[in-house]
């Protein structure tokens, strides 16, 4: 129940959704086991259409490096090897849940996993926190980064640093001896004036 392996993945878009047509064209992906990361994946994806001048400034993603990158159809089928039956992570999963989704189901495949949001879970955390975007959590908490933003793997590290402070901050602050992922997952579900209370009565039955 501790010691659970989760992946925590990030797509960069074509825009803002999959119902309006928009596609995946890079994922960045690590492999967190007993609280640290031991694993990575990344690979740019040729959506088959061009991307706009702001995806482009955005990202740093250009349409002369997707011309080269290999299909999303191939890279999705080697990231399902990658992700396998791990639990999913991501920060504002919703987004990167409707992507990977819809991805998935152009060739044929789904989940079965289910996601936790990172996001959520720190607003819960961390309530006095002016903001609960990616960047802003790495500033406050002094997390590790090189500095990147809206790439695909340096954001999943960043998230990835993050859900490990996390977890280490709740066993801190609430004397938990495992923080599992289903006590993730309910946490997020839970309202900000009821974390505290939640937290502690979870740390009462463990003992």
């Amino acid at each position: 129940m501790g010691n659970y392996s989760v992946v925590i993945l990030d797509f960069e878009t074509t825009g803002l959704s999959p119902n309006y047509g928009d596609r995946a064209i890079e994922i960045g992906a690590v492999l967190i086991e007993n609280n640290e990361i031991v694993d990575r994946f990344q690979s740019l994806m040729n959506p088959g259409v061009k991307i706009s001048r702001f995806i482009e400034e955005y990202t740093g993603i250009t349409n002369r490096m997707l011309d080269s990158a290999p299909s999303i159809a191939e890279v999705m089928h080697k990231f399902t090897s990658f992700m396998s039956q791990h639990h999913l992570v991501a920060h504002n999963a919703g987004f990167d849940s409707r992507f990977l989704d819809a991805e998935l189901q152009r060739i044929n495949l789904q989940r079965r996993q289910e996601f936790a949001c990172s996001m959520l879970i720190s607003r819960r955390i961390y309530p006095e926190f002016p903001s609960h975007s990616l960047e802003a959590l790495v500033r406050c908490k002094n997390l590790k980064t090189d500095g990147v933003h809206h790439r695909a793997l340096a954001d999943a590290e960043m998230t990835g640093h993050l859900w490990t402070s996390m977890v280490k901050d709740l066993k801190t602050d609430y004397k938990l001896r495992q923080v599992p992922f289903d006590l993730m997952q309910k946490l997020s579900k839970v309202s900000r004036a009821a974390a505290p209370s939640f937290l502690k009565r979870a740390a009462e039955k463990q003992g």
